[in-house]
Order: C-alpha cells, then structure tokens, then sequence
C-alpha cells in the first residue's frame, strides 16, 4: 500500500507586497486599500503569523483528502478593516482536496490585527497569503547541511525500494548534479527558496517526491 506524507510551507514572500492586481471578476471595494503605506500586520508581525500558520495548519489535510503526490499552491485573499478585524475572506485558487478550506478555516481563526495605515489614518486593506502543500511518498528523505547561495551544496536523496543509480532530481533555480559517492551537488545563486524533484528514471521519469529548501546567504 503506498503510504503518502505531506508537509506545509508557509510562504510570506507575497504576502507582504503592497501592491496586487486586481482581475476582472475580483472588483475591489473602493473603500478597501490595494496600496498602503504600512500594511496590516498580524500581532508579532510575520514571525508572529509564520508561528500561528505553522501551529494551526493541518499540513496532512491534502493527503486526508486523496490528493496525490505533487507540490500545490493554495492563495487566499482577505480584508483587513479600519479596527484590525478579519473579512472577506476568499480563495483565489481551486485546486480542491480541502486544501483551501483549511487555508480559509485558519484565517478565520486568526483574531485581531493591527490596521494598515494611510496618512496616519487606519484603513481597510486586502491581504493574500500563499500557502504550499507539499505531498510525497513515506520513505522519502532528503539531507544536507545548510543550502548557501553561490556554493556547492552536497545533498544525500534516499528513496525507499528505488536504487539511488535510478534516481533523475531537478532544482527549481540554479543547477543540481549527481557528485560522489551517489551524492548530488546543488548550486544556486541567489538566497530564497527551492523546490527538489526527485523521479524514477526506469519508470519513465515517475515522480517520487519532493523537497522545498531554504537557500540562505553565508
């Protein structure tokens, strides 16, 4: 029986753009604020939000639901108002398999925040919030010391019932390759985040699982 696990990455690199586009079947209040000059802020500010997501969010929620392996990305976009008070709330993406309900079920839940600022007045603003489930086979493993930008970074891939020679990984940014010892290097060149693929390549290239690493800059 093939046994699924999933993890969930919680993503604030877009959640604090000040600016968003607007599509056509999403017409925006006119007393909501697209731009701001201090955006609404979750108490802590995002170390606060990051803890609260992490805590609360089911990460098991697209497995529980049937999903299979692969990376999703679920968008939610929500009101703050003028008293820091949570509204509005929806989900920019489809992708099913509970995973934007449980997206929504958190925000809900997140109580009061502080309001976004124009001139020194509190205002009505729109937040969105990535979040990524990430679900792949039990017996996945992916190991390394820190991911530093611009070096060669080794990395250990050990897949249960797959032959390490059989393995085909690719890297989201930058370039991974297989080194000694059935060892990979990757290289990347900026901080940020990466994905890791890693496939069967005798079973036509079949996806086994995935990684999301932090690249960070020594």
């Amino acid at each position: 029986m093939k046994i699924l696990t999933a993890t969930a990455i919680i993503c604030l690199t877009f959640f604090f753009s000040k600016v968003y586009s607007q599509s056509t079947d999403t017409v925006p209040d006119p007393r909501v604020f697209s731009a701001v000059e201090k955006e609404a802020a979750f108490p802590g500010g995002d170390v606060g939000w990051r803890k609260f997501l992490e805590k609360n969010l089911n990460p098991n929620t697209p497995v529980d639901n049937g999903a299979p392996v692969g990376l999703y990305t679920v968008m939610v976009q929500f009101v703050v108002d003028k008293e820091g008070k949570v509204s509005d709330i929806k989900a920019l993406t489809q992708i099913g398999y509970g995973m934007e309900q449980e997206v929504l079920r958190i925000i809900r839940q997140s109580g009061a925040w502080e309001p976004a600022m124009v001139g020194g007045s509190p205002v009505a603003a729109y937040r969105k919030q990535p979040v990524v489930f990430m679900v792949e086979e039990d017996g996945f493993d992916i190991s390394l010391s820190p991911l530093y930008a611009g070096e060669d970074n080794e990395i250990s891939i050990a897949v249960r019932k797959v032959k390490n020679e059989d393995l085909f990984v690719t890297i989201s940014k930058g370039t991974i390759k297989r080194g000694a010892n059935g060892k990979f290097i990757a290289r990347v060149p900026t901080p940020g985040r990466v994905i890791i693929t890693v496939y069967n390549a005798k079973k036509n290239n079949k996806e086994l699982g995935m990684a999301s690493l932090e690249v960070k800059q020594r």
